[in-house]
């Protein structure tokens, strides 16, 4: 019988361990820990730049000698690794690129299939190519930056709407998918994607779930890329609509908020989109989707809880040991990251930076988007491009499409109702 601490040295646990030491010192040192840079122009973001690899490279280590594995090769290997992922990060910040909602994990896929597909991959570059725990620690890192007081911000109406958008629409894109032909993990990880906030739910269902990375990297694609119509076809489509409906400019605003915020698929695009309509709209969409950012974490536990009942022979529901065993532990890092740092900045416990927003969770986003841009660089580099356009992934793609119209829909009648009706009446 294995002595009781081996359990821990397993790649969830370890992953937990390592990503907690990161929230720590991003919590204890929100200042010392460097940003990732706009360019290479000066000595400061070089600097910086060195550091981050440097940060990296300490995670990946400690995180292979607590696994026992072998450090050999991971410097030089890592160090290739980052700098793509470092060029995918400065060509997201490029202003022509950010204007059209285009994220650095959309270029760290591109460059890294690029890469894969152009040149051989030598054996030197192998040892970083961990796409996995890359991952797991962004994810764990994301959990910082989810924080209840974003649902608080929203009232009962905002909470309301978020829980009945994630439902209704999750449900509603997995039901499709199934019967498309879609696997049931890449089900899960687009209906994932479509009801909440796009590649963050993508890539935190993806691991709970065991999905393949060439379809999440497909996926996280698709969401990067339907997003771009959508943050105009939104503010478009409420400023035709509303006003046929609502004669209150100020409910119309709301509605338009809250309906964009349920709709478009990640963070920067609903906070550009609804920008476009008016500031109200803009600051009830971002609040909408902060509200469901929060569910990231709800959708995963149950998806982990879900699968880790499956499969057990008989027919038989298993013991509470066996699904125990087979739970992800990280999501259990995600959910802790984010009670502790909700809990500390109702305690007044963060600094606010010169924006007058919350340092350290600022930095713990930081964290997430370098370790999610190292990832799929290697999910690109691991990935045949014939693998990505194959004739399977034509079911993913109406799939998403098909629930992408409905998120609309739907989403517009519990705005319409919810922000136009409800909430006028409570005053």
């Amino acid at each position: 019988m294995k002595h009781w601490t081996q359990q821990f040295r397993t790649e969830d646990w370890v992953v937990t361990a390592v990503s907690a030491i990161l929230l720590l010192l991003a919590a204890l040192i929100p200042s010392w820990l460097p940003q990732i840079p706009k360019n290479l122009l000066t000595a400061a973001s070089w600097h910086d730049t060195l550091l981050l690899y440097f940060l990296v490279l300490t995670s990946l280590a400690a995180g292979w000698l607590l696994l026992g594995k072998s450090l050999r090769g991971i410097t030089l290997s890592l160090l290739a690794v980052f700098a793509v992922s470092l060029l995918a990060q400065l060509v997201a910040k490029i202003p022509a690129v950010a204007y059209y909602g285009f994220e650095s994990v959309f270029f760290s896929v591109l460059f890294g299939l690029l890469i894969r597909n152009l040149f051989h991959i030598p054996a030197w570059l192998k040892p970083a190519i961990q796409s996995e725990y890359f991952i797991k620690i962004g994810v764990v890192c994301l959990g910082a930056t989810i924080l209840f007081s974003d649902v608080m911000k929203s009232g009962a109406v905002g909470l309301l709407q978020a829980i009945l958008v994630v439902g209704i629409v999750w449900f509603f894109a997995y039901f499709i998918s199934r019967r498309l032909g879609v696997d049931r993990s890449s089900a899960m990880i687009l209906s994932s994607g479509v009801s909440i906030c796009g590649v963050s739910a993508c890539i935190t269902a993806a691991r709970v779930a065991g999905g393949d990375d060439r379809k999440l990297s497909y996926i996280v694609s698709l969401v990067l890329i339907i997003v771009v119509p959508m943050i105009y076809l939104m503010p478009w489509l409420a400023n035709l609509v509303l006003p046929l409906l609502f004669d209150d400019p100020v409910i119309r605003q709301e509605v338009a908020g809250a309906w964009i915020g349920g709709t478009v698929d990640t963070t920067s695009g609903v906070a550009a989109s609804s920008a476009i309509v008016s500031d109200l709209a803009n600051q009830h969409a971002v609040i909408i989707k902060g509200a469901q950012n929060v569910l990231i974490g709800v959708v995963a536990f149950f998806i982990a809880l879900y699968l880790s009942t499956r499969g057990e022979r008989g027919g038989t529901a298993p013991s509470l040991h066996i699904v125990w065993e087979k739970f992800p532990k990280f999501i259990l890092g995600f959910v802790a990251a984010s009670l502790a740092f909700s809990l500390c900045q109702m305690n007044g416990a963060f600094h606010p930076d010169a924006a007058g927003k919350p340092l350290e969770p600022a930095v713990a986003k930081t964290l997430s988007n370098l370790f999610f841009s190292l990832a799929f660089v290697c999910v690109g580099l691991e990935t045949r491009l014939k693998d990505i356009i194959s004739r399977e992934n034509r079911a993913l793609l109406w799939s998403f499409l098909t629930a992408q119209a409905f998120n609309i829909l739907i989403t517009f009648l519990i705005a319409c109702l919810l922000f136009g009706i409800v909430r006028p009446l409570w005053g």
